[in-house]
């Protein structure tokens, strides 16, 4: 989920907390658990920061060793650590099972994406990704949004957040039924097809479809039952070349070729004598276009000019990205 409801998540945990006598009967241990739940809720995310490096290592680093299990279990001690040395008096014990139960929350609703998480590290890399949740879904930060206001309406924080979480457990369900659904629909309209992603998109009955059969790639999008297929590839190994062999040992196409599990690709000559060899994810159509790409520059030596990996939206914003010289 994005930071935001992660946040909202936070909050309403803390006020869930409530629930515990212990945190209900000590002003001290209510406001440390309130911090921890909040703290716990974005922990996860602190190697967002991986971003700031370049994308190649966030994409293949992001939701992976801090959302494992090992991760799960240290962050709640780390945090109530901190904590205990700001709030003293505050029940460690009660303090550390909600700081535990909001990371938890964080990797678990994180897994409901279609991005997923590494959440089984060490025991498997694989991406647990159940793609039914978008990752910002208005509805579930807009019902958060509600119980906390109610609550600051003197609203009894127990019995709203658990009506609220009542709710959104029932939403979950319905949300992979209309997968389910979707799924059986996109069968129908490519019988021969033998691979088949569909993920969610913000409006609540709109899903990105992406399959594969034996000889083609499918691009769409699925309104309920109803599938319309946009584009469609033929499939095409990638041509294992010096040139090809050279660009995917690049650390750009390396991180996209490990995240992305339906691409296709492009090898052209460019007028400076580069060849540029283009990787393009298939899952995040947009707008007639398909944003996130990987990109290698090779020249005739076989030395990795210049590269890219990310979500670019404009053809002049790649080149840009993709000057003589720079490595992103």
């Amino acid at each position: 989920m994005d930071s935001g409801t992660h946040l909202v998540m936070g909050v309403a945990l803390g006020g869930l907390a409530l629930a515990d006598p212990v945190v209900a009967e000590n002003n001290l241990t209510f406001v440390a658990v309130m911090a921890g739940t909040v703290i716990g809720s974005q922990a996860p995310d602190v190697d967002t920061i991986l971003k700031l490096r370049n994308n190649a290592i966030y994409i293949r680093h992001h939701r992976g060793i801090t959302h494992s299990i090992p991760a799960v279990l240290l962050w709640p001690i780390a945090i109530t650590a901190v904590l205990s040395f700001i709030f003293q008096d505050a029940n460690i014990f009660h303090l550390w099972l909600w700081t535990f139960l909001a990371v938890f929350l964080h990797v678990f609703v994180d897994i409901f994406n279609a991005y997923g998480t590494q959440a089984l590290r060490p025991f498997s890399k694989k991406w647990v990704a159940l793609g039914v949740i978008n990752t910002f879904d208005p509805i579930i930060f807009g019902l958060h949004c509600i119980g906390i206001m109610l609550w600051a309406f003197w609203f009894d924080p127990v019995i709203t957040f658990t009506v609220m979480y009542t709710i959104i457990f029932v939403y979950y369900i319905i949300r992979f039924v209309l997968q389910a659904a979707v799924k059986k629909a996109v069968h129908d309209a490519i019988p021969d097809e033998d691979y088949v992603i569909v993920a969610p998109t913000m409006r609540f009955l709109n899903w990105r479809v992406a399959a594969k059969s034996k000889t083609h790639y499918y691009v769409g999008r699925a309104y309920g039952k109803k599938i319309n297929i946009y584009d469609k590839f033929e499939i095409h190994p990638l041509p294992k070349t010096p040139i090809v062999n050279k660009a995917i040992e690049d650390s750009n196409l390396a991180a996209f070729i490990s995240f992305s599990p339906l691409y296709r690709w492009e090898i052209s000559e460019l007028e400076c004598g580069l060849t540029e060899v283009r990787l393009i994810d298939l899952r995040y159509r947009s707008n007639d276009r398909y944003p996130f790409v990987a990109v290698a520059h090779v020249d005739e030596e076989l030395n990795i000019v210049n590269s890219y990996t990310g979500w670019i939206y404009s053809e002049d914003k790649l080149q840009r990205k993709l000057q003589i010289g720079s490595s992103n």
